[in-house]
């Protein structure tokens, strides 16, 4: 869901460069899917340039809950919360579907839709950080930033990852992109 994608994306790309079958990238990335789960958030919607208008109409006081990673609508609308509700209610979905452990390694990462601050998304992983910590999941990593966006929409996605052994490592490795530098 959402940015879950890009994770999906960096650990098999990694896998991949080790030289391993089609076959086994493809286990990998299963597995890989199983373990993350996500949420989006959207303020506006975005304006697919071949249909020249947005994709669906909120008010200045509604948000969109669960939109998809191409602009669709979400599974409800809601008048807008203060930010740690929003947050809870996303993660009450992902915790919900993922169902970590107590102590359970785990990957954070906060997306913007494209049209959020980047001190906004800052602001919604504190807030993720903070419920997290206090159901005692362990955040061994994160990341912040517009990585998987919806064109100009402002909103917000959190991707949790439960994280084993294989993806830790398959994360960890350099990666040299436009959007992800680490490790060179």
């Amino acid at each position: 869901g959402v940015a879950g994608t890009m994770i999906v994306e960096k650990t098999v790309g990694s896998l991949a460069e080790t030289g391993v079958s089609l076959e086994d990238c493809k286990i990998f990335g299963d597995h890989v899917n199983k373990m993350t789960a996500s949420m989006g958030v959207a303020f506006t919607s975005c304006t697919v340039p071949a249909a020249g208008k947005p994709t669906f109409e909120l008010s200045n006081d509604e948000m969109e809950f669960g939109v998809g990673i191409h602009g669709e609508p979400g599974r409800k609308r809601e008048k807008i919360q203060p930010s740690k509700t929003i947050v809870n209610n996303m993660l009450e979905a992902i915790l919900d579907d993922l169902k970590p452990q107590k102590n359970e390694k785990t990957l954070l990462f906060v997306n913007g839709m494209g049209g959020t601050p980047l001190t906004e998304l800052y602001l919604v992983y504190d807030d993720a950080y903070e419920i997290l910590k206090s159901k005692g999941i362990e955040i061994t990593r994160s990341l912040v930033g517009n990585y998987c966006t919806s064109l100009e929409m402002q909103g917000a996605s959190i991707t949790l990852l439960k994280c084993d052994e294989e993806i830790l490592k398959n994360w960890d490795s350099p990666v040299h992109t436009a959007a992800m530098r680490w490790g060179m």
